[in-house]
């Protein structure tokens, strides 16, 4: 069984820390810091146990801001000897940037140049969070410059910590209600030579979309205008949750947006009776009921069965089939039932759909047991 990811961020983060510290700030009581950081640290989950680290920092480093920033920033620089290979690796400095947007708010300037070199080493997407609320105005106008920096860490900052519903982070609602301020961002930014940045973008405007679907699918018309191959990647990347939920716009900017005139055949759900921790195989036919070629955007849905007895569905993505005329095409998938930590499952009659260009029709069922 694989090794939880928080077994890496263990004792050893504030050791490291401390002793970063302490080369570049020989008064630093490092016993104390380390008595204090791992108290009660066990028990905390990851993003806890960053802020747990940086309020005892903020206990013994100076008291005076500038002065205990200027120590942090400069211990950032010193050898860690962690294992750079971790997949937590860069977490080691999640409690330098919550030290920033914590007690650092006070400080615009200097908080905002400590970040602009924090996220080359980590990500200030959630540190910058706290002055996009505070400092609203003057954080746009920095994020606007940095959208041209030479750093895709910074570039990526931008677009990322300027998402509403950013993941492990509190949302935006300022932004959710309007989200123009970080649109014109994103304009800046949607054919930005690194992937890494136009995924954000892409994640960025997948988030607007669900609190103003009008316009994302507005966005998404303007930006397929003359897109390159690379940002066509980037509209269809932030179209993904609109499309699983069928919304027209969504699906008419990917050219979906009239119903599928096709006829589906030869449908099998196997197991009918299936248990938890198997696998259910969905196969099916879907033939082009014209003398015209037609493109149609094929998914399928589950409806699981909730603790409450309950049914949600859960859109699974297939394939886009440009069909010739009368053409027949095979579709098929096999389901994991296996529990998950993001899915544990009930048993129940499971319904299941296909969808067409964003309609759904049903294509059969399955019953899950306990085993």
């Amino acid at each position: 069984m694989a090794e939880p990811l928080i077994a890496q961020y263990g004792p050893d983060v504030p050791q490291a820390i401390a002793r970063m510290v302490k080369a570049v700030h020989p008064r630093f009581d490092a016993d104390a810091f380390l008595h204090d950081a791992l108290s009660g640290y066990e028990a905390l989950a990851l993003m806890p146990r960053g802020k747990h680290i940086a309020r005892a920092l903020h206990r013994h480093l100076p008291a005076n801001y500038p002065d205990a920033l200027g120590i942090l920033l400069a211990s950032a620089q010193q050898p860690h000897g962690r294992d750079p290979g971790l997949s937590l690796a860069s977490f080691l400095f999640l409690p330098h940037t919550v030290f920033v947007a914590e007690f650092g708010l006070g400080h615009f300037d200097l908080s905002m140049q400590a970040q602009h070199a924090l996220t080359q080493r980590f990500t200030a997407e959630f540190s910058i969070r706290p002055f996009l609320q505070k400092h609203t105005q003057a954080t746009l106008e920095r994020l606007m410059d940095w959208t041209r920096d030479p750093s895709e860490h910074v570039r990526r900052l931008v677009s990322e910590g300027t998402r509403p519903r950013l993941p492990w982070a509190s949302r935006l609602p300022a932004f959710q209600r309007d989200p123009m301020p970080v649109l014109a961002l994103l304009e800046r930014l949607k054919d930005d030579p690194a992937l890494y940045v136009r995924r954000s973008v892409a994640n960025n405007l997948n988030d607007i979309g669900k609190d103003h679907p009008g316009v994302l699918a507005d966005t998404a018309n303007a930006w397929l205008k003359d897109a390159t191959p690379e940002r066509q990647w980037v509209v269809q990347h932030a179209l993904r949750s609109a499309v699983k939920r069928g919304e027209p716009g969504a699906l008419a900017a990917l050219g979906f947006g009239a119903g599928a005139d096709v006829l589906i055949g030869q449908a099998r759900i196997a197991p009918q009776s299936a248990v938890i921790g198997g696998k259910v195989a969905v196969t099916f036919d879907v033939t082009n009921n014209t003398a015209k070629p037609q493109r149609v955007l094929v998914d399928f849905a589950v409806h699981y069965i909730k603790a409450n007895g309950a049914s949600r569905a859960k859109v699974f993505k297939l394939k886009t089939l440009d069909l010739a005329p009368h053409e027949t095409q095979r579709m098929g998938k096999q389901i994991s039932l296996a529990e998950m930590t993001t899915r544990k499952h009930y048993p129940g009659l499971h319904r299941v759909d296909v969808i067409l260009n964003g309609r759904s029709q049903l294509l059969g069922s399955f019953d899950l047991s306990g085993g």
